[in-house]
């Protein structure tokens, strides 16, 4: 019988665990290829794929071939504008992998599971340790002042394989957590990122005690964001959700999911229209709670007159600055007394709970993973991008040939 790499290295490892000694730093000879490649964004609307070499292991290391990443709306800001300032850079934050090696110092994941070389592997926030949020306020590590993330790390020499738009990733950053995920699928676990953001979302709205199994619930924006929040909102048992947006493809999914009612605001020509289509859905009050999933201010500015007197709403669609809008806080906040709350990002206690809605939308058979519609390989991310802009797809990945 022919064993792997990944085979052998795991039984070393459980030998010299049960001989009390260290594994070794890296995965068997041969295994750890000289060199990667990686999408690197070097100008606007331009990726090239160039090769490194794959720097030694240290102590703290882990090395993992990518099996794939999603495109984030942010990546897409940054492919379109560099609103981060960061090109040179290598892309791609909501990517899972294979781990090929480990640096002798790593025994566990952050959440405290056994890890070794051939688990399936994702990364979370990079938290300083030093600003406020990280030192008073450690539950809240996505409040960290100086929170990075692999895929959103300008170019280093000496690091050069830091974003998921590449063949293989190494996780090497004082403050980096990551999770072992060897009981999800690939397409899940590329989700697992996206839908951290929304669990986090749906966290905050839940602080608002307005989230019941019979809530009324409205999302505004039918993108990735939103129809994964339509997903988590199923699992959590909340079945009356009312879902406006432009894009027929996109309230057809919603439906697969779940969403009773969908409202095309195309086919309205006035905000009072769209107000009297969400009141009809909703006994003629408006709805209990709304999640805006939008990057658009007029749609920002619009989404109060959608929610009853006391309702609530979680802005979770402005992860860059897309501008302002203007509202009137007498009637749009203060009449109504609306709960107001935002949602920025995710911290690391955010993912066993997406680990766990995710098995739980495949035990409810929630089509959560029939969003990825497209995939490409390293060399086509420019279309990638250009399929995501022109909304021809829903979720769109990065998949190695």
């Amino acid at each position: 019988m022919e064993l792997s790499a990944a085979q052998i290295e795991s039984i070393v490892r459980r030998v010299l665990g049960d001989m009390g000694g260290d594994a070794p730093a890296s995965a068997p000879a041969g295994s750890i290829p000289k060199t990667a490649k990686v999408a690197m964004l070097t100008a606007k609307k331009h990726f090239e794929v160039k090769e490194f070499p794959i720097p030694p292991l240290e102590d703290n290391d882990i090395l993992v071939r990518v099996e794939g990443a999603g495109v984030c709306g942010t990546d897409v800001h940054e492919w379109r504008a560099d609103p981060f300032g960061l090109i040179p850079v290598v892309l791609g934050h909501e990517g899972t992998g294979e781990i090929i090696a480990l640096g002798k110092n790593v025994h566990t994941d952050t959440a405290g599971k056994p890890i070794k070389v051939g688990d399936k592997i994702v990364t979370s926030v990079i938290s300083c340790g030093e600003c406020n949020a990280c030192r008073n306020h450690p539950a809240h590590t996505n409040l960290c002042e100086k929170q990075g993330v692999f895929g959103l790390i300008g170019h280093r020499d000496e690091q050069p394989l830091n974003g998921w738009f590449a063949s293989h990733l190494l996780i090497r950053s004082p403050g980096a957590t990551y999770f072992v995920v060897n009981d999800l699928d690939l397409q899940e676990r590329m989700l697992l990122e996206l839908a951290t953001v929304c669990v986090h979302a749906y966290e905050r709205a839940c602080s608002t005690g307005l989230m019941h199994f019979n809530t009324n619930v409205l999302l505004q924006g039918l993108g990735p964001v939103g129809l994964v929040m339509a997903c988590v909102l199923r699992a959590a048992g909340i079945n009356n959700i009312i879902a406006i947006d432009g894009t027929p493809m996109r309230l057809e999914m919603a439906k697969k999911i779940g969403v009773k009612t969908t409202i095309n605001f195309r086919e309205y020509d006035t905000l009072e229209k769209r107000i009297e289509a969400v009141k009809a859905a909703t006994d003629g009050v408006g709805a209990d709670f709304a999640f805006q999933c939008t990057g658009a201010p007029a749609a920002a500015a619009d989404i109060y007159s959608y929610i009853r007197r006391g309702g609530g709403m979680c802005e979770m669609g402005f992860f860059v600055n897309n501008g302002e809008y203007s509202v009137n806080p007498h009637f749009a906040m203060c009449n109504k007394e609306i709960n107001l709350v935002g949602s920025w990002d995710y911290s690391a206690q955010d993912y066993p709970k997406t680990i766990a809605f995710l098995k739980q939308a495949r035990e409810m058979n929630i089509p959560i993973k029939s969003l990825i519609t497209h995939s490409y390989p390293l060399d086509k991310l420019d279309e990638a991008m250009e399929t995501n802009v022109s909304q021809q797809g829903i979720k769109i990945c990065y998949v190695p040939d």
